[in-house]
């Protein structure tokens, strides 16, 4: 049986998408996979969006269809996918099938691969900061605040503010998550989240206890 396909196009810019710049290479190497694999596209989906960002409804509605009917997701090229290495594995958690025309043979192993190098990098990011922050402290340098006995409750009662405005602003993306993809179970609705790469107060995933609990303090 042919493979179906939901094909995902983005590019970042209104005008990108408004001169067709960009969606016309796209939708060509496309057609050029079709035609080398075989399959049916079913449908297509433009979004304007930049890479960076994860949080982006229409591949999210994407990936719920693909789930739903058994679809599976192409693009024409990872990069138009996104350039989240951790939205991709992600993904890959939700057992989604997805294809990159420009390397249809990507495996899992070698997205892992790529994962690991980009978290290397970071890691060595942090460890030449740190290197230079112990450097300067040797030259001398005062770092951090010496007014921090005064700044400390100003700084809890910042951080409580921000927590409760950002709790209210979850509560309503989990509502509008529901509501688009008609999702109830907590699984699901974390799953989403995570998929859009929205993060706790605390910079983590969601679990359903989570969100269990945002929607209980509401």
């Amino acid at each position: 049986m042919d493979t179906k396909y939901i094909v995902y196009r983005r590019v970042s810019t209104q005008r990108q998408g408004d001169s067709g710049l960009g969606l016309e290479a796209q939708s060509d190497a496309v057609t050029r996979f079709i035609q080398s694999s075989g399959g049916e596209v079913v449908t297509e989906m433009t979004e304007i969006e930049s890479g960076k960002n994860a949080d982006r409804p229409i591949l999210l509605e994407a990936i719920r269809q693909c789930k739903e009917h058994g679809y599976t997701l192409l693009v024409a090229k990872l990069d138009r996918l996104t350039r989240n290495l951790h939205f991709v594995t992600t993904l890959q958690q939700t057992k989604v099938n997805f294809v990159a025309a420009d390397n249809p043979h990507a495996t899992s192993f070698l997205i892992h691969i790529l994962v690991a190098v980009a978290e290397h990098e970071r890691n060595l990011i942090s460890l030449r900061t740190k290197s230079a922050l112990q450097i300067a402290k040797r030259r001398g340098v005062k770092l951090g605040n010496p007014h921090y006995r005064t700044a400390i409750p100003k700084a809890i009662e910042a951080r409580q503010k921000i927590a409760m405005d950002r709790n209210t602003k979850l509560r309503e993306l989990v509502s509008e998550t529901m509501e688009k993809t008609g999702f109830k179970k907590l699984s699901e609705i974390a799953l989403c989240l995570n998929l859009r790469g929205i993060k706790t107060n605390r910079g983590c995933e969601f679990t359903p206890t989570q969100i269990h609990r945002l929607l209980k303090a509401a």
